[in-house]
């Protein structure tokens, strides 16, 4: 396996990993959505909400945790990678559309993560299409 693809799945299970302790914080006690991300209008932010995003954040932990697990199988690849795009464009969206969110480090930390993640998948492609190759070639 190829040394990028490794730091790949160690990044991914550190996101996730992460990603987990925001799920326990949003069944524990919805202000840190209010008082950390949505800024903008925290009136809007209620316990139904911060639980939605709970399983929303923990949907998009366990998959990446499985990616990390096996970075080989594509369609988890893809998946994994769309997961940072929704990200990306939820956070971005709340952020400028909606204007719930405010150019915070509670906001700019989850979109710098999608970021440099969405950058690092569609990088670790190449290598993800690469391998499979060299892996036949070492069986025969």
């Amino acid at each position: 396996m190829s040394r990028f693809l490794n730091v790949l799945r160690s990044w991914l299970v550190m996101v996730s990993i992460i990603a987990m302790g925001n799920t326990l914080q949003s069944f524990r006690d919805h202000t840190f959505l209010y008082e950390k991300l949505y800024t903008g209008k925290p009136n809007l932010v209620n316990g139904l909400q911060a639980r939605t995003f709970g399983i929303w954040t923990l949907l998009s932990s366990v998959i990446r945790c499985l990616c990390a697990i096996d970075i080989h199988n594509k369609t988890l690849y893809h998946i994994t990678l769309w997961t940072f795009l929704l990200a990306l464009g939820h956070f971005l969206s709340e952020l400028f559309v909606f204007g719930t969110a405010a150019p915070t480090i509670g906001v700019l930390a989850p979109l710098m993560v999608a970021s440099f993640s969405i950058l690092g998948m569609l990088f670790g492609l190449q290598y993800l299409e690469a391998e499979p190759a060299s892996r036949q070639k070492k069986r025969n």
